[in-house]
């Protein structure tokens, strides 16, 4: 059994991030995050803040009575497509997201519809970067005259479509894209999304090891535009407060076997291992613990930060943590998402995807248009500088009003940039439990 060296003991230097990542309460805004006096004692020199005791707690959204007519109706109803993962590496993904856009699409629904008529949704898989699914789900979904198109989840899987989509004159709108690429795509200004980039999520990532004790840190990354995007922005933040990258060993998608790269991390001994994956985690997990790594040096990302009750043995992620982008995903949101789907037992980027159908139903109401290219130019508007709502019951209540709508969802505030990108939000941190699943633990907030 091999065991890390223990880190000295010391509060990590945090230094001031250009984007403003700022350590706040839990999204219900009870306490402020624990000092890092308040620590869970872990072995491997790892020594986590503890986790907020409002992590999770229920919030629920105002709701509104009646809900006036649409001054304008349109003879062509809103049609959304979603590409999103039944299959491949993400597909533990698409459960919730896919959850999320049908809560939302029964809500626009039963409020009455889009200009007048109910909103159609059709679903289609987006499988991963290994086969050529999403392209065909793609020309599927434009035949059948989709104004916008919900996904891809992951990134790699949007550079390969993100051209065909926008090209035809229709939105995409990812709810898990996180790679800082999109932000310059030349897209047409018709490409958005309710996940922050990686900018953000490993900016935190890379701070919140550093204020857990760990001086060094090794990686074992997905080579994809996602992997390592989210790399690159762990290291500036995590060597940015006084730690040093020991080890980073790549892998791509496809491969089955991680020996290698796990044997060369361990061989660095670091205080504390990122582990930037997609479902390779339950691979790799097996191999680091099987060498004495604890599971407190483990730290995981959306990626992979997902129910691994059924494929370890109890104890395994004990103390591992992991971040998701977005705020909490709250008890009343998830008894609603357990109404659509009864299975579900994650609920990543669910309230992105439910976000993205009511962003997309409302700026098609602000167009007065269910084209794609004109609901494109209204959702920065019912994004921001406007009365805050937070249903779609509510919002277009106030839109058919004539008034100017500030949507904050249940992913968090939203406030798009000009480029489609939020301009602020939430990173959900999470910690395992014996069973192997993930609690909520704390949240951090940042601005871009």
């Amino acid at each position: 059994m091999i065991s890390l060296p223990q880190a000295a003991p010391r509060v990590a230097k945090l230094t001031a991030l250009s984007i403003g990542v700022a350590l706040l309460a839990t999204a219900c805004g009870g306490s402020p995050t624990p000092s890092s006096t308040e620590t869970t004692a872990a072995a491997g020199g790892i020594a986590c803040p503890a986790p907020s005791a409002t992590a999770g707690a229920t919030s629920t959204a105002a709701e509104t009575g009646s809900v006036p007519a649409s001054t304008t109706t349109t003879p062509t109803p809103l049609k959304i497509g979603s590409l999103l993962p039944t299959t491949g590496s993400l597909a533990f993904l698409g459960p919730p997201e896919i959850a999320g856009v049908n809560l939302g699409i029964k809500e626009v629904n039963d409020a009455g519809g889009v200009l007048g008529k109910p909103v159609q949704v059709i679903h289609r898989d987006s499988g991963d970067t290994k086969t050529d699914i999403a392209t065909q789900s793609t020309t599927a979904l434009l035949g059948q005259g989709v104004s916008a198109i919900i996904g891809a989840a992951s990134s790699g899987v949007s550079k390969t479509v993100i051209n065909q989509i926008t090209g035809a004159g229709v939105v995409q709108f990812s709810p898990a894209n996180t790679s800082p690429d999109f932000t310059t795509w030349e897209d047409k200004n018709l490409y958005w999304r309710t996940a922050p980039s990686d900018v953000l999520q490993g900016k935190v990532l890379g701070n919140y090891m550093a204020t857990c004790g760990a001086q060094t840190v090794g990686m074992i990354v997905l080579n994809d535009a996602y992997g390592t995007g989210l790399q690159k922005n762990v290291k500036e933040a995590f060597e940015a407060a006084g730690g040093q990258v020991v080890a980073e060993e790549l892998f791509n998608e496809g491969d089955s076997q991680f020996s290698s790269q796990v044997d060369k991390v361990i061989a660095a001994k670091p205080d504390a291992i990122a582990l930037i994956t997609f479902d390779q985690a339950k691979s790799i997990v097996p191999l680091l613990t099987g060498k004495g790594i604890k599971p407190t040096q483990l730290f995981m990302v959306d990626g992979n930060t997902s129910d691994y009750s059924k494929d370890f043995k109890a104890g395994t992620l004990k103390g591992a943590q992991g971040t998701i982008p977005g705020t909490f995903a709250k008890e009343d949101f998830k008894k609603k998402l357990l109404a659509i789907d009864p299975a579900l037992k994650d609920y990543s980027y669910a309230g992105e995807s439910y976000d993205a159908v009511n962003l997309i139903a409302l700026a098609s109401e602000a167009a007065k248009s269910t084209k794609g290219t004109e609901i494109a130019k209204q959702l920065k508007g019912v994004s921001e500088v406007g009365e805050k709502c937070s249903t779609f019951p509510a919002c277009v209540t106030l839109l058919r009003e004539g008034k100017d709508i500030d949507y904050d969802g249940q992913s968090g505030p939203v406030t798009f940039s000009d480029k489609g990108d939020p301009t602020e939000a939430y990173i959900g941190i999470y910690e395992y439990q014996d069973d192997n699943k993930y609690a909520p633990s704390k949240e951090e907030f940042g601005k871009l």
